[in-house]
């Protein structure tokens, strides 16, 4: 976007930078994700916060990395404070290893299929066992980054010899003034010296034990429009699901080494059929982003970069793009994408009636080539293979383990000064599990800084149900299913709902960035898996609109932590327990959000 609104609004960020002392870095530079890890602003070792989802990603190098949102790092830079909740540590045990062809992406996709009913939503997740060692940087960046779709705050990889290797050879670069060979020398010494600060304590409890057999894992095809289904490869290729667009972007899978494994499927198709073009197949829009300039320059200098382009790639600027719906090469009504990328939400990479999968760089350039999804030895041959083919089951389990202790915002207490003690309300009914922040504010919007409450109100649940807008009332109390708002952490997915005069969410399960983000601009989100179960059974999801406008209105005592529905003539028909409001919260609620509870702390100091 060249816009002068645009281009406006990057010299304000730069002033702002340059006023106070910070680091700037122009477009073009790069996804934040890759600049921070490519310029050790992301460290072994330290806990760095950003405001995007996909901050999980520092965890690849041993960065405890995890998102914010734009408030909250603004309260942070005026404040140097911030609040939060320790969540559950999930460890997952990743065990032999991969096969070759077999990549981070696919274990990714695969975690995020198999154990798809919440398994790790809100937890941390630490990953360990003796495949780790055979997984590269680049790997375990893409693993750690995608935990944000497995519903985690978290994935931590430890610091290990392959990642002080990989530092190793940065520092040899010379390309960051911070990312220096006495640095890592110091990193590398306190590993040594201090490996018990490196680990995990060896009496740590888990909240559950997961485990995958990476050598039983082959490549994996997630979706279509969702992440918490795939298939393998094996048994998808035979269904020739055709394509319109494929994408190599975004910060899961664009590093160098993604487009070098995409540069060689062309290369051994190429060997394979000496005189024949090697190009995507008629009909085919392919798209390539690096993550950073950096990545780009490694690709230029290694051939990679002219490989994708001589076979029809079309080149777009580093930079997130497609991946969230901005820009040129945007799925059509009717289209079908392939990506690289980390979500395939309905309407995130554009029309909300298209369909799309996520895969690996190298199975995503052997479909461009195809035109149908693909592994890269069909591509190569140019042909299927005509022999049946079954893929391997997959071995993982699950065990869970010590008891959670009790949430400490169920403690009984009072209301504070100006805090509603009760709401009232009609209840609107969504009947939908993991209905996530694209479906409640689309992508396209983020980042229309120009947008007002009346336009937010207008297009709130734009991607989920067109009809909500039309049929949501201001005091209306929202009840949805499970995993909601999981997703991105936009501020807009909260007061696009405020806009339209929603005051509270109650829903079976919810992200906690989701949460955090709704309380931080004062909606409140209560979890109560026992009323949606309830609610499922009055008004079942098949049989039920997308938006639910029920004849019961609910009555709910904030702090006393109790919910009552009536019915139109009045009468109790269900009574139930919800989580109570801590005085925490009530304060930033109270405040209309935490950016006027700052200000008001910033001008009594």
């Amino acid at each position: 976007n060249t816009g002068e609104k645009n281009q406006a609004k990057y010299r304000a960020i730069e002033r702002f930078a340059q006023t106070h002392g910070s680091q700037f870095y122009p477009a073009g530079r790069g996804i934040a994700h890759q600049v921070l890890v490519e310029e050790g602003h992301a460290w072994p070792g330290a806990m760095v916060v950003g405001s995007d989802s996909h901050s999980n990603m520092y965890g690849g190098i041993g960065c405890l990395g995890t998102p914010v949102v734009r408030t909250d790092a603004a309260a942070i830079w005026a404040t140097a404070q911030t609040w939060w909740q320790a969540p559950p540590v999930a460890r997952v045990e990743l065990r032999g290893a991969l096969a070759p062809g077999v990549v981070g992406k696919d274990v990714i996709v695969a975690l995020c299929a198999l154990f798809a009913r919440d398994e790790v939503l809100n937890h941390a997740v630490e990953f360990a066992g003796d495949g780790v060692r055979g997984l590269p940087v680049e790997d375990r960046l893409a693993i750690a980054n995608m935990t944000t779709e497995w519903g985690a705050l978290a994935g931590l990889f430890a610091v290990d010899d392959v990642t002080l290797r990989w530092y190793d050879a940065r520092a040899r670069d010379a390309r960051s003034p911070a990312v220096t060979p006495a640095a890592v020398a110091a990193l590398r010494a306190s590993v040594e010296a201090e490996p018990s600060r490196w680990a995990p304590d060896g009496d740590a409890v888990y909240a559950k034990h997961l485990w995958l057999d990476l050598g039983s894992l082959t490549p994996h095809v997630s979706g279509p429009d969702t992440v918490k289904a795939a298939t393998p490869l094996a048994a998808l290729e035979p269904q020739h699901v055709a394509i319109n667009k494929a994408y190599i972007v975004s910060c899961v899978n664009s590093r160098a080494k993604d487009l070098r494994e995409a540069a060689d499927v062309i290369r051994a198709a190429q060997r394979a059929r000496p005189g024949a073009p090697v190009r995507a197949a008629p009909g085919v829009a392919w798209y390539v982003a690096a993550a950073s300039s950096q990545v780009m320059a490694d690709a230029q200098a290694s051939g990679d970069w002219q490989v994708l382009i001589d076979a029809g790639a079309r080149t777009l600027p580093p930079g997130c793009g497609p991946c969230i719906g901005l820009g040129v090469g945007l799925l059509e009504d009717g289209e079908v994408g392939i990506s690289a990328t980390n979500r395939n939400y309905k309407g995130r990479m554009g029309s909300k009636k298209a369909h799309t999968y996520l895969a690996s760089p190298a199975v995503v350039a052997a479909s461009a080539i195809q035109g149908y999804i693909c592994s890269p030895a069909t591509a190569i041959r140019g042909a299927a293979d005509t022999a049946a083919t079954t893929a391997p089951s997959v071995r993982y389990g699950i065990e869970d383990a010590a008891p959670q202790a009790r949430d400490a915002s169920s403690a009984a207490g009072d209301a504070i000064r100006g805090f509603p003690a009760a709401l009232e309300g009609r209840l609107v009914f969504l009947p939908a599990d993991n209905l996530n922040t694209d479906g409640i504010y689309p992508g396209k919007y983020t980042y229309q800084d120009d947008i007002t409450r009346e336009q937010m109100k207008q297009i709130v649940m734009e991607n989920y149900d067109p009809e909500f807008s039309r049929l949501i009332q201001p005091g209306d109390v929202v009840v949805a299913g499970a995993n909601f708002g999981t997703g991105s952490s936009r501020e807009q997915a909260a007061t696009a709902l405020l806009a339209a005069g929603v005051r509270l969410v109650i829903c079976e399960s919810a992200s906690e960035t989701f949460k955090r983000n709704a309380v931080n601009n004062g909606l409140l989100v209560l979890e109560s898996p026992r009323l949606v179960q309830w609610l499922r059974a009055r008004f079942p999801p098949a049989e039920s609109a997308p938006t639910v406008v029920s004849n019961l209105a609910a009555h709910v005592g904030l702090v006393a932590g109790r919910i009552a529905l009536t019915d139109a003539a009045g009468a109790r028909v269900y009574e139930g327990d919800l989580p109570r409001i801590g005085k925490a919260a009530q304060e930033i609620i109270v405040a209309g959000g935490l950016e006027n509870w700052v200000r008001a702390r910033m001008a009594a100091a």
